[in-house]
């Protein structure tokens, strides 16, 4: 198990293998990722704590409370975030961590 400090927050990532990853994502009120798609990258999330709010590339807000999931096929613009407290989410995703096309960043990585 590994804790990845990020500029929003951080990640746990608490499975690791071949075959899948799980991580424990923790974004701060006010923060978000970056948006972005995955060439072979498949993700599920699953919201723990907060209101998860996901933009998609046309400008599209989804709103997701605990108890929510939301699954991101490979090549689907997304972006998640955490607007007035932070929010807590579980990812389930294939093993490919480094597969990540930012189209745009508010931390300029």
């Amino acid at each position: 198990m590994r804790k990845v400090e990020k500029p929003w927050g951080h990640e746990i990532i608490w499975a690791e293998t071949k075959d899948y990853v799980g991580k424990l994502l923790h974004i701060k009120a006010g923060h978000r990722l970056s948006l972005q798609y995955h060439e072979i990258k498949e993700e599920t999330v699953y919201v723990l704590s907060g209101t998860l709010y996901i933009y998609d590339g046309d400008g599209n807000i989804t709103k997701l409370t605990p108890g929510h999931r939301f699954h991101v096929q490979p090549h689907q613009i997304h972006r998640f975030g955490a607007n007035e407290s932070n929010v807590e989410i579980m990812e389930v995703s294939t093993p490919h961590l480094d597969d990540v096309v930012r189209l745009e960043d508010d931390y300029r990585r």
